[in-house]
């Protein structure tokens, strides 16, 4: 019986209740009227839908306090006209600290003439594998049972110092800040035929990607032929192994960024292609590294930069000294840190 009754009132229960047909008249009016409504509501969905599904962006700007630190620059540069065994990569900041012919998570990927890949990408190393019957330091041939010590022709830092491949004398070179001016003098060199593999490899291009942890100050890095070394206070890159008199340094910049990448962000340097006319040349790019806080919709947060860019070609024409070929990228830090959150709008906060 109860159960009857709760099914009454249910019945009865109407949040509009009907009005009997003798009571009102359908008019034009009250048809447009209702045509009207039904659009607006319909329009207004829409438009809430469409504020839900595309945040606005609200930066803001502060002041970094943050000291010390590293920062990672990512890059992806190619060079159709520069050989593997030629192109280097150096890095330097203000603080004095340097990294010269830089390997550690850098890769080269030899390209042909069509830019296509000719071997698979690999790392440089400087423990490369020793031929057979090597000059030993004290002037003999390798012999059984004989450890091998390659001499490093003037340059040991110490009596024990030995230099069992060409790449070893070359970093010994460098370090004494000497140019090896004919590799054909050095034993290591001439045996494992570093003028052949340079003339072989002429004319083919090459990739050169990966990452670098740089202090987070300002400073540089650069791609040069050659090995670099200091003299006299001076960066100098040396060349004269090479037996050119020019270097074409073009270049497609596939990325440079600073930091992990975010949604939204843009690198102005991406894709950019510089193709060099003159016989020398150095390409300097000029960039202003901005911190950035990321901040999605969620409340997540990535730590990361943004940059602005602009670039200079610095020529050696007729009379002038030549610059050293090179793609040189020049950055500094903003002290203003960038804080761009996600927020949803809708009609009610509008």
């Amino acid at each position: 019986m109860a159960g009857r009754d709760l099914v009454q009132k249910l019945k009865q229960l109407d949040a509009y209740p009907k009005i009997n047909e003798d009571f009102y008249s359908r008019t034009l009016s009250g048809g447009i009227i209702t045509i009207i409504s039904a659009s607006f509501m319909v329009l207004l969905f829409f438009s809430e839908l469409r504020l839900y599904l595309s945040p606005t962006i609200v930066n803001q700007l502060v002041v970094d306090t943050e000291r010390g630190g590293t920062i990672r620059i990512n890059l992806d540069v190619t060079f159709p006209a520069l050989a593997c065994s030629v192109v280097s990569l150096d890095a330097m900041d203000i603080s004095g600290e340097q990294h010269l012919d830089v390997k550690h998570d850098i890769f080269k990927k030899r390209l042909d003439a069509h830019g296509k890949v000719i071997e698979p990408a690999k790392q440089d190393s400087v423990n490369q594998p020793t031929l057979e019957k090597p000059l030993q330091k004290h002037g003999g041939r390798l012999e059984h049972n004989e450890t091998y010590c390659g001499s490093c022709f003037g340059a040991e830092t110490e009596e024990d110092h030995c230099c069992n491949n060409c790449e070893e004398v070359r970093e010994a070179y460098r370090k004494k800040g000497w140019a090896l001016s004919n590799p054909d003098l050095i034993d290591q060199c001439k045996r494992e035929g570093f003028l052949q593999k340079i003339k072989e490899e002429d004319g083919e291009g090459c990739n050169v990607y990966g990452t670098l942890e740089a202090n987070k100050v300002a400073g540089n890095f650069h791609f040069a032929p050659g090995k670099s070394f200091q003299q006299a206070n001076m960066h100098v890159h040396d060349l004269m192994a090479f037996g050119k008199e020019s270097f074409n340094v073009s270049h497609k910049i596939n990325e440079i960024s600073f930091g992990v990448h975010f949604p939204g962000v843009v690198n102005p340097l991406d894709k950019v292609e510089r193709t060099q006319i003159p016989m020398h040349g150095m390409y300097q790019y000029f960039i202003k590294v901005v911190p950035t806080v990321y901040t999605d919709v969620k409340g997540r947060k990535i730590i990361s930069n943004q940059f602005a860019v602009t670039d200079h070609f610095k020529g050696g024409g007729p009379g002038e000294g030549h610059s050293l070929p090179g793609v040189f990228f020049f950055y500094d830090l903003s002290p203003i840190k960038v804080s761009p959150i996600f927020s949803i709008s809708t009609m009610i906060s509008v």
